[in-house]
């Protein structure tokens, strides 16, 4: 995402705008009155304001066109045009992968709501995240491009419940459902632009000495920008080639056997000829295609594997199997060539130039892919891409630990130069920046049945990363659907316990983020999990967090009964100081639910265990609790016995806070019994420890 002031708030994840079809460095091409239109209908009266009402939503604009139509450029030409107006920032949100796979709507929002500057508990369902996002927008005047919809309920659920914002959608068809859209369709350019944006890349020379085969080329290609941008880039590969030589070419592609054609779904009406016809988009990639070099060409063909179609060296390298190089030369000449659009990064971004593969082509691409390439080929590659976007990971999480873990300065000096990052700053920024594609390598990974070990290294590679660069509570709603696919990649190939370990983690957030009672049910499936393994430590761990869940419910007897059934199982495996933590657990709910005779048995197996370990500081609480208990028992004088007991053992850890705070609650105790005189002496003596504790920082 991106925003008009200047600030990068969110990396981009969905630019339809990485140079779209139709857009070169020169503008637009070609879409005048369109783009007067949408500005008209920018202030045009609305049907609230005609029946009398105060419009209640944003107004939203429709661009609609075939892939390859020129859609998302007439989009940015439009926001760039009316930006100024828009103070509160432009904001771009791709909704659909090159793939044609529907993005999350979870991610669309919660990448939103982070550019906007809100957040949202981890696990938060699509509708409070969506939720949020019309919050944040609220009083705002923004623009939000969103760009290549596959279903109006994507627009819907993002449209601001504010006059002041501006929606424009990028689609193929109508929003049906959504009122007062306001629609411009896109067919094919003018036969003056269409050969003006040819000439872009053609040459205008070239254009100019045959005008006649170049208002061909544009009727063979259907006027489309995409196709246009294709056959002019294989006539930029072809310096001595003429305009005629690429109508040629595409008129004597075969007509009857092409599979690709298939694959446009974007396609203009056919192009007419003997026999059934290929589609203008596909006939100007068959020819461009036929025309690159070996090297490009399985390039090209792999990149149908990158996620979201994107690609910067590192991954084309991995891809290809070739040195980073030659692929930065690879992918430098694709985008030369039409076939790739330049990715719009943060500047200063670690790794070079990156580049999206179109979403028009990709079905192209990948058709290609899977006529010439085995399995086993295809198989290979996607593992060594796999394994670099880990070993990126990997490296970008040691920049961060660099400084407080040895262990990865160690190991960051034996990676190789090309794999590493200048300072933790900036693989913090690759890392934000990445992070989108980063989410769809998990989750393809997964969904296309990568083997367990392969996808569960990049899901922790990525989670890892992310808790070194941003910590556990604020990493937490990026690892919640992580956790999530770990999950499912756990349930897919039967791992039991990874099933365990996903159920606990999610359960944790789950907790974190107030969810109790959903933590509580994650917490059980976890523990059938746990027992189906015989991983009797974690089962014990799941137990535990059981009983804590049930205890912040105030539900004091299933949370007794949950920690007993946690000692039980840490007194068989001889784990001490487990066993005084639940011996605490167990006294605290006992003390809340009023079981005075099992809460003061609890503290004083607790204070043994703390003196078994020769833990002065944790015998001192355990005792401070002990006497405490017993007060509320009706024991004020044993109370003060065990309380003076606490006092001497926290003397002996050196914890003068600890010391203070025992003699504060003696001195409660002594006031209830009738000695305020004892009891100020112990209030100065724990002043006076205060006093003399340093201030923490």
């Amino acid at each position: 995402m991106e925003r008009t002031d200047g600030a990068w708030p969110v990396t981009e994840q969905a630019v339809g705008a990485d140079g779209p079809a139709g857009v070169t460095a020169g503008g637009i091409i070609g879409r005048d009155r369109e783009l007067k239109a949408l500005r008209a209908d920018i202030g045009r009266t609305g049907l609230d304001t005609l029946s009398g009402r105060k419009a209640a939503r944003s107004r939203v604009l429709l661009v609609a066109g075939r892939p390859g139509s020129g859609r998302t450029a007439l989009a940015e030409e439009l926001a760039r045009a009316v930006a100024a107006d828009y103070p509160g920032g432009l904001y771009r949100v791709r909704l659909t992968e090159p793939d044609g796979r529907p993005v999350p709507p979870e991610d669309a929002a919660r990448d939103l709501l982070g550019a906007l500057g809100g957040s949202a508990p981890a696990g938060a369902a699509e509708d409070e995240l969506t939720g949020a996002v019309r919050a944040a927008l609220a009083g705002r005047r923004c623009l939000l491009l969103l760009d290549d919809a596959a279903d109006p309920a994507q627009v819907h659920e993002l449209i601001p419940d504010t006059p002041g914002c501006l929606v424009v959608a990028v689609s193929e068809g109508p929003l049906t459902g959504i009122p007062d859209v306001r629609p411009c369709t896109l067919g094919g350019l003018g036969t003056t632009a269409a050969v003006a944006l040819l000439a872009r890349y053609a040459g205008r020379t070239r254009v100019t000495v045959d005008p006649q085969a170049a208002q061909t080329l544009v009727e063979e290609c259907g006027g489309r920008p995409a196709a246009l941008l294709v056959a002019g880039g294989w006539l930029a590969g072809r310096p001595t080639a003429s305009v005629a030589d690429a109508v040629l070419g595409m008129r004597g592609l075969p007509s009857g056997a092409d599979r690709s054609a298939r694959a446009d779904p974007g396609a203009a009406a056919p192009v007419s000829g003997d026999g059934p016809s290929i589609r203008p988009l596909a006939r100007a990639f068959r020819l461009a295609y036929g025309g690159l070099p070996p090297a490009a060409a399985v390039l090209l063909r792999l990149l149908a594997l990158a996620p979201a179609g994107f690609a910067d060296a590192q991954i084309a390298s991995a891809l290809a199997g070739c040195p980073l190089s030659v692929a930065r030369s690879l992918l430098a000449d694709l985008a030369a060539r039409g076939m790739l659009r330049p990715a719009a990064e943060p500047p200063g971004l670690p790794g070079g130039p990156a580049y999206r593969l179109p979403g028009c082509l990709f079905p192209l691409v990948d058709a290609a892919l899977r006529e010439r390439e085995k399995p086993a080929v295809i198989g290979t590659a996607r593992a060594r891409m796999l394994e670099r976007l880990v070993r990126q990971l990997r490296s970008c999480r040691a920049e961060a630990e660099r400084d407080e873990e040895p262990a990865a300065r160690a190991w960051l000096e034996k990676l190789p130069r090309e794999l590493r990052f200048p300072s933790p700053a900036a693989a913090g920024r690759w890392l934000d920046a990445r992070l989108p594609v980063l989410r769809t390598a998990v989750r393809l990974a997964v969904e296309e049945g990568e083997p367990a070990t392969q996808a569960r290294r990049l899901l922790s590679a990525l989670a890892r990363a992310l808790i070194a660069h941003r910590g556990e509570e604020a990493a937490a709603p990026e690892l919640y659907p992580l956790h999530q696919l770990a999950l499912e990649a756990a349930e897919r190939h039967r791992l039991v316990p990874e099933q365990a370990a996903a159920h606990v983690n999610l359960a944790d957030l789950d907790a974190a983020a107030g969810r109790v009672r959903d933590a509580a049910a994650r917490y059980r499936s976890a523990l059938e999990a746990a027992r189906e393994a015989g991983d009797r430590a974690l089962a014990g761990r799941v137990m535990e967090s059981l009983g804590a869940a049930y205890e912040e419910l105030e539900d004091w007897q299933r949370a007794a009964d949950w920690y007993g059934r946690a000692l039980t199982l840490r007194l068989s495996r001889g784990e001490l100081a487990a066993e005084v933590r639940l011996y605490g657990r167990l006294g605290t709910v006992h003390g809340r639910a009023g079981d005075w005779e099992e809460s003061l048995r609890d503290w004083r197996a607790a204070a043994a265990g703390c003196r078994r370990m020769r833990d002065d500081a944790g015998h001192a609480r355990a005792l401070g609790e002990l006497a405490w208990t017993q007060e509320r028992a009706g024991w004020p004088e044993e109370s003060l016995r065990t309380g003076a007991e606490a006092l001497a053992a926290a003397r002996r850890a050196g914890d003068r806070r600890l010391a203070a705070g025992i003699q504060l609650r003696t001195a409660d105790t002594l006031d209830r019994l009738g000695d305020p005189v004892a009891a100020g002496v112990q209030r100065a003596a724990a002043q006076r420890l205060l006093s003399e504790t340093p201030r923490l920082a």
